[in-house]
């Protein structure tokens, strides 16, 4: 990294965004996860931390080296300080952090870094190239600005929990934190759209994401049918509401997921089965139709997989061209990429600071995703941090 915005002792990064300096006044993971991201694509990441650290830093098991990989998932290549805001020297140097950097993210409660002179209006009147990302629970208005976002409250408060679980059991929560990810990188998005535009403009702009918005975004079809079709959908277990076959289907040593999403792959599909005379029944020959009489459909499939093991179903289903998977353990898909090339796992670091973590999920054919650090320890880059922000400002 070169220029007035450079960090002492800083390796540039070789990714698109190689150049940018974002302050991320973040925490838990829908903020961490967007700068990792813009991180892992270059851009010089400055994590800003309370004395006490990420909370995530303490949300353990599971641990490495006694440090929580929770926090190890969402927090590589960036450089830690820790500010007191409440101190004057430590909220001077903040505020200097938020005046040289082209990007600042933030998932404080609405209004809550106004107090100290670092909302977006305060930003900007010292820097108005800024692009300040703002990540809430519930938005800025009144009735949402008040309200904590955690992730398993915006799963209940969306509906998303109304539609996971057994037809005839409770509720239950997706197995992540699914809409933090979701805003992280609809942050993310922000970000990049508004740099876009400010090449244009020199200018700037105010980005705000929210749990709720991304989780009624990402509900997609389900949403929809409440929007556009006023249909309050309701909970299917592994059904799908719209497709049949699209859920786990009994083999002899277990469940193979199989998706036959249109007519030419049911057609596939039977054929390997042994059973082709079911695609030209009246009742299955159309999507509409198998996914009404889904019960009748059902066990004539699994009579079929029942014969053979879901390996060896998997294999001569997906040489037809019909899409199906195994219902693996987490560690059996890590593998699974591995095994077709896909490079899941990258090492950041040297010797024994060394930590494994996954690979950025996007491919670049020009300038790749690099991983230059390790996730930093609390305050790790505190004291070059303070006097870089302390000293006057190199020319470009």
């Amino acid at each position: 990294m070169t220029g007035p915005r450079a960090l002492p002792g800083a390796t540039r990064g070789s990714g698109p965004l190689a150049g940018l300096l974002v302050a991320d006044f973040s925490r838990i993971l829908a903020g961490p996860y967007a700068t990792m991201l813009l991180a892992d694509l270059g851009a010089e990441v400055v994590k800003v931390e309370g004395p006490a650290g990420d909370d995530t830093r303490s949300w353990q098991p599971p641990v490495r080296d006694g440090v929580a990989t929770y926090y190890l998932g969402v927090n590589r290549n960036k450089r830690s300080v820790a500010l007191d805001l409440k101190d004057p020297d430590d909220l001077a140097a903040a505020r200097e952090l938020a005046r040289r950097a082209d990007v600042v993210i933030e998932n404080f409660k609405t209004g809550g870094l106004g107090r100290f002179g670092l909302d977006y209006d305060s930003v900007a009147a010292t820097n108005p190239r800024i692009v300040y990302a703002s990540i809430t629970g519930f938005g800025a208005q009144p009735g949402g600005a008040e309200l904590p976002g955690y992730d398993l409250i915006v799963q209940a408060i969306s509906g998303l929990m109304s539609l996971t679980g057994d037809p005839e059991g409770e509720p239950f929560r997706a197995g992540i934190s699914v809409f933090d990810v979701m805003a992280g990188l609809h942050a993310t998005i922000g970000v990049l759209s508004a740099l876009n535009l400010r090449h244009e403009t020199g200018r700037g702009q105010h980005v705000e994401v929210n749990l709720l918005s991304s989780a009624l975004s990402g509900l997609v079809n389900h949403a929809s049918a409440v929007v556009a079709g006023g249909v309050v959908p309701f909970r299917m277990g592994n059904s799908h509401p719209s497709l049949f076959p699209y859920e786990p289907l009994p083999c002899a040593d277990g469940d193979l997921i199989i998706t036959a999403g249109n007519n030419g792959q049911f057609r596939k599909l039977v054929e390997v089965l042994g059973v082709p005379e079911l695609a030209d029944d009246p009742q299955f020959a159309r999507n509409e139709d198998r996914t009404a009489n889904r019960e009748e459909l059902r066990p004539l499939l699994a009579d079929r997989l029942r014969t053979r093991s879901k390996q060896d179903w998997f294999t001569d289903i997906i040489a037809a061209g019909v899409p199906c998977g195994p219902i693996n353990t987490v560690d059996q898909g890590v593998a699974f990429a591995e095994r077709i090339g896909l490079d899941p796992v990258v090492t950041v670091g040297e010797g024994t600071a060394a930590i494994p973590s996954v690979r950025n999920p996007i491919t670049f054919s020009e300038t790749p995703a690099d991983y230059r650090l390790p996730p930093p320890a609390l305050d790790e880059h505190g004291a070059e941090i303070r006097a870089w922000l302390t000293a006057p400002e190199e020319t470009a």
